[in-house]
């Protein structure tokens, strides 16, 4: 048994390795041991054990330890069961987004990618740090598609299952597949310290003046200072559940996420940018267009339209997405208006392999609070998206995909408030209608700025979305009586449009304080 563990661990270290050398910071990283190694703190006749307190000395031991934290986090097993019938339904989804692309191309009369002008070119350039006022005509756009779009995808889902429904109510249980989602005590296991209503920092306005909350806030301040300082990622994960000061909250990500920017990152983030300059894709004026439909348009976020462009255009032109998702996304072959039909004048459409739907800007604007500096922001943002937002626009079978987050809202929701679910029912309004936008968007742009941080400080404390649809179910169940007098999806909507006096935090623990059987 020992022989076959040790060899488990061997086959596995040598995977790390193989996968870390495979890392763009690798080569930054291999040079700084080089440089550690020919210095006097490394001894030939102590060589590990002097290299090892060399390494611990001038941090390299904790960057590489964040390294493989990181790894163990990305590599989780994607495969189930199910799998294939995923892949096959996101596959024809892909296809259609692609037909769509097309079309709009073929009706507006322009290409999909092309070579700017000069004078395009140094227009852009010179506005580059006030994109807003660069002019592109983006009236005849339209975004490819929106989270009711996608909803509809989700709902004719019918699943591998080889028995026909034997009645109407099959209809109503969310993509009838046999995924395993957490139930309510899973939920209060994972969210331990939500659950046994511990002391957690946040930003409600009714406990800030409150002179305990000072002490606290100055506890968490100090704590997070030390955590820091040890630049260990593990460590800043358990410290987020118990939450996060706002002064550290951008530092804290960061680490968690590995998204320190250094030489290289500035670097790739002016390749992008030199892409940017040089193609005029399509997809660049849908991420126009979706700005102006969301951030511009959002009294929260309309000042940060100019970082926006830069960093959305930027992100449609990074490769590296398309090369690290788990999944990877269909994408298309396209040439290059104006230049032989040849493979060398052929690139991928777009490069990031992310076609954006309606609201995906929002994905990005939150952390607008977090980083001055666009290159940090950008590469916060990637990281997260590689981490968790892919999952809310792709179906998939995983647990923190969004198949699965929609179907636990939905058995929560059977479980919490039957009567609530029924009146759904009897007005013939699929309950995911009215929150799909929240949990595809992971609530930002609905939530208060601070408030939405909040939340994405728990999705990274426990490294799971299950709270978006907790929360969502939470949100719902508490705003019952007023839904319980109206009859339309209009008014519906309408009773849940304004969540500007939610707190996070306090909701959550009502819900899995609450005794309720599951």
């Amino acid at each position: 048994m020992e022989e076959i563990k040790d060899f488990s661990i061997h086959h596995t270290t040598i995977k790390i390795c193989e996968d870390l050398k495979n890392l763009p910071q690798y080569k930054s990283f291999y040079e700084d041991i080089q440089k550690l190694v020919s210095t006097p703190n490394v001894r030939l006749d102590d060589f590990r054990n002097s290299l090892l307190k060399a390494m611990q000395d001038n941090g390299l031991e904790a960057d590489l330890r964040n390294n493989v934290y990181r790894w163990m986090k990305t590599r989780k097993k994607e495969q189930g069961p199910y799998d294939s019938f995923f892949r096959k339904a996101q596959i024809h989804w892909d296809k259609r987004i692609h037909k769509s692309l097309n079309s709009m191309s073929s009706e507006l009369g322009i290409s999909l990618a092309k070579l700017r002008a000069n004078s395009e070119k140094e227009e852009l350039l010179s506005k580059w740090n006030e994109l807003s006022n660069f002019e592109t005509d983006i009236h005849k756009y339209r975004p490819v598609y929106a989270p009711k779009d996608f909803l509809e995808v989700l709902l004719t889902l019918k699943g591998p299952c080889k028995e026909k429904p034997k009645s109407d109510n099959h209809k109503w249980e969310f993509a009838q597949l046999p995924l395993q989602v957490k139930n309510l005590g899973e939920l209060r296991h994972l969210y331990a310290e939500f659950s046994r209503g511990e002391s957690i920092l946040n930003s409600n306005s009714f406990i800030t003046t409150n002179v305990y909350f000072s002490c606290f806030e100055a506890e968490r301040i100090a704590l997070g200072e030390k955590i820091l300082a040890k630049n260990y990622a593990p460590l800043a994960q358990e410290y987020l559940k118990k939450g996060c000061p706002k002064s550290l909250r951008a530092r804290i990500w960061t680490l968690l996420l590995g998204a320190e920017v250094k030489q290289l990152q500035i670097n790739h983030f002016d390749t992008l940018k030199k892409n940017i300059l040089q193609y005029d894709l399509m997809i660049d004026k849908l991420i126009i267009k979706d700005i102006n439909l969301t951030a511009s348009n959002d009294d929260q976020y309309f000042v940060f339209e100019d970082v926006l462009y830069q960093v959305m255009l930027c992100f449609s032109r990074d490769a590296e997405i398309l090369k690290q998702l788990p999944n990877q996304p269909a994408f298309m072959q396209v040439g290059v208006k104006g230049r032989p039909n040849t493979s060398e004048n052929s690139l991928v459409f777009p490069p990031s392999g992310v076609i954006p739907f309606h609201g995906f800007t929002m994905y990005a604007a939150p952390f607008c609070y977090l980083y001055n500096n666009s290159v940090e922001l950008y590469f916060t943002f990637r990281a997260f998206y590689l981490r968790y937002w892919h999952r809310l626009h792709r179906v998939c079978a995983n647990a923190q995909g969004v198949v699965s987050l929609c179907l636990q809202y939905e058995r929560l929701l059977q479980c919490y408030e039957p009567n609530l679910w029924h009146h759904f029912k009897k007005c013939r309004i699929h309950p995911l209608r009215v929150v799909i936008k929240w949990i595809m968007r992971a609530f930002s742009g609905h939530l208060p700025p601070e408030q939405l941080l909040t939340l994405w400080d728990i999705i990274l404390a426990y490294d799971s979305l299950e709270v978006i649809p907790l929360l969502a179910v939470s949100i719902v169940i508490f705003r019952k009586d007023n839904l319980m007098k109206v009859n339309t999806l209009a008014n519906i909507e309408a009773v849940l449009a304004d969540l500007s006096s939610i707190a996070v935090i306090p909701l959550l623990q009502m819900a899995l304080i609450k005794d309720n059987c599951y």
